[in-house]
């Protein structure tokens, strides 16, 4: 890291009102003191130190570990918020890939797959219901769509660079 003053500085202030504010023991906090809690301070602390000291790696770990510590604050508190947890966290993963493309122009295909898989995920049910409509022919290709994945990816690894 180019500037090492952005990360040790929001982790340091970050943990120390955490502490200090559980040491006070003010209840309306209470509810704050989690790991989720730890989780947002060294996200934020990542993604200080990708846009401030303009080091663009840093935004995905930042995006990852923030958007899991808001997750785990929100899930069961928001009713609107999804409580499929694989599928909401590989769409943070797949938003960090579009923050740091933003920055980096790499990452674009990577974005998009994971788009793609929490797309899936968070829609499972209403894409398997639909595909009840098309009949069994599409519900046998649906029942091994994690295996195609593999496949894919083993391919992935295995390709040569031109």
């Amino acid at each position: 890291m180019k500037n090492q003053r952005i990360f040790p500085g929001i982790i340091l202030i970050g943990f120390g009102a955490y502490f200090l504010l559980q040491q006070a023991g003010i209840t309306i906090f209470q509810q704050f003191f989690t790991w989720p809690t730890l989780l947002l301070i060294v996200g934020i602390a990542f993604l200080g130190q990708g846009y401030s000291a303009k080091e663009s790696e840093a935004i995905l770990p930042g995006v990852i570990m923030t958007g899991f510590g808001l997750h785990f604050h929100l899930v069961g508190k928001i009713s609107i918020w999804p409580s499929n947890n694989i599928g909401m966290l590989i769409l943070i993963i797949s938003i960090g890939f579009f923050l740091r493309f933003q920055k980096t122009n790499a990452g674009l295909f990577q974005a998009f797959l994971f788009l793609i898989l929490a797309v899936l995920l968070l829609f499972y049910d209403k894409i398997t219901a639909y595909f009840d409509l098309l009949q069994n022919g599409m519900s046998f290709v649906w029942k091994f769509w994690p295996a195609l994945l593999i496949v894919v990816g083993i391919y992935f690894l295995l390709k040569k660079k031109k």
